[in-house]
């Protein structure tokens, strides 16, 4: 029989893989509980490790460029939200992707439907048209909040939600190898390279745990450029202590520092979002991200 010292041991461990298995696990569909969510915010969900019901909004409208590079949705231009219920009331959390002339109407909608803003900014530069980031969070009723989200999202031109079935864009760099360096698995979503790193400790916000689908993983996105090249965006989630010494395995890399801020208010421990750019050979790209992770306390992947 194992000692109560032996389990405290295994204890972190397992929560260790849970975490690593963020980024292996595949969406599933979304149980009957959530369906008045959906019917509410007028988008299908489905359901991410954590038992947390996410929502993506691609901003698929927007022609934005970088250094001549368009961006695609996947990449930077994402808009989502995430649901997580805790006994008979829920908590959102999300990002939502704005133009400049969409921020001042959509945060007077949000406040007046009770959602409140944790964050406002860029996460790009350099970028044409100009993108803001509106980072959002409430706590309450879960349809409420989706019927507040849907009319705050009504008042930009958000598209709809994608056809079932639209035929997936394949990738066409080397993903295999880039899975070998980052040390973690990525997967296509249409035609974007995707790679979450979570954090390896737990993180909370006003004393709840967030998991690392809810916006506190690190998040690595490849849109492939041609001849084994990719443009780089994403963000790390660092503690204090590692800000700089991943702004300078970024730089020495060759990769941008676009933004540095925090998307949340009360979260503990005290966590800073690194935004980053390059447009390079993506492995050479993954080399310099892995340099960059070996500074943070991130979980271990494959």
């Amino acid at each position: 029989m194992q000692s109560r010292s032996d389990l405290l041991n295994v204890i972190p461990l397992i929560v260790l893989l849970a975490r690593v298995s963020y980024a292996q696990q595949p969406a599933t569909q979304a149980p009957a509980e959530w369906k008045a969510v959906e019917d509410a915010l007028g988008r299908k969900g489905s359901m991410q490790p954590g038992d947390v019901f996410k929502f993506s909004m691609a901003r698929s409208d927007l022609r934005v460029t970088v250094a001549g590079t368009q961006v695609k949705p996947g990449l930077a231009l994402g808009s989502w939200a995430a649901f997580m219920k805790r006994g008979n009331q829920a908590i959102m959390m999300g990002d939502l992707v704005l133009t400049e002339s969409e921020v001042a109407p959509v945060m007077t909608k949000l406040q007046q439907e009770g959602i409140e803003q944790t964050a406002v900014h860029n996460h790009l530069l350099h970028e044409s048209p100009r993108v803001m980031y509106m980072h959002i969070e409430g706590r309450g009723d879960a349809v409420k909040l989706a019927r507040g989200l849907h009319d705050a999202l009504a008042l930009t031109k958000t598209p709809a939600a994608t056809p079932a079935g639209a035929q997936q864009q394949g990738v066409g760099i080397d993903t295999a190898e880039l899975d070998r360096v980052l040390g973690h698995r990525g997967k296509n979503n249409n035609g974007i390279y995707q790679v979450n790193v979570p954090r390896a400790e737990t993180i909370t916000d006003g004393g709840l745990e967030v998991p690392p689908s809810m916006g506190t993983a690190t998040a690595i996105n490849f849109q492939p450029t041609g001849s084994g090249r990719a443009a780089i965006s994403g963000d790390f989630v660092l503690i204090v202590k590692e800000v700089n010494p991943v702004i300078r395995a970024l730089r020495d890399s060759g990769i941008e520092v676009t933004a540095l801020h925090s998307h949340m208010l009360m979260e503990e421990p005290r966590l800073f979002f690194m935004h980053f750019w390059a447009n390079d050979d993506a492995v050479k790209l993954a080399r310099g991200l892995r340099a960059a992770l070996d500074q943070t306390n991130s979980a271990r992947g494959q």
